[in-house]
């Protein structure tokens, strides 16, 4: 089995020992994806955007997403998410989970881990 992996620059690959995706049997495996922004809509929509681009350089999209997991410090916030995973998803939803959990800086107020077909 080939195992390609995808790297986006972001300086936690290298100090953790990651990368941002992963593609290998028939899967794009995609790490969990913080994204920038003072809310928790703004850091949803960036993270979505950089899991995007892992998809698509991988050869796939978030029409071909098959499990998404959310986490989020407060699981309030994670309602006002809801439109924006609606229209990214549209008619192709994935089965999806969300996780109340801390993360890795308190700073983040949600985290995207996705897997799709390749």
């Amino acid at each position: 089995m080939t195992i390609r992996r995808i790297h986006s620059g972001g300086p936690f690959e290298a100090k953790i020992g990651y990368c941002r995706a992963v593609v290998a049997g028939g899967f794009v495996h995609v790490a969990g994806t913080v994204g920038q922004g003072d809310t928790v809509t703004e850091q949803c929509r960036a993270a979505l955007d950089v899991i995007g681009k892992a998809l698509a350089e991988a050869g796939s999209g978030f029409d071909k997403a098959v499990r998404v997991n959310y986490y989020l410090p407060d699981a309030a916030e994670f309602e006002p998410c809801w439109p924006i995973l609606a229209e990214v998803f549209g008619d192709n939803p994935p089965a999806a989970t969300m996780v109340e959990c801390n993360l890795i800086d308190p700073k983040y107020r949600i985290e995207i881990e996705l897997t799709a077909l390749a």
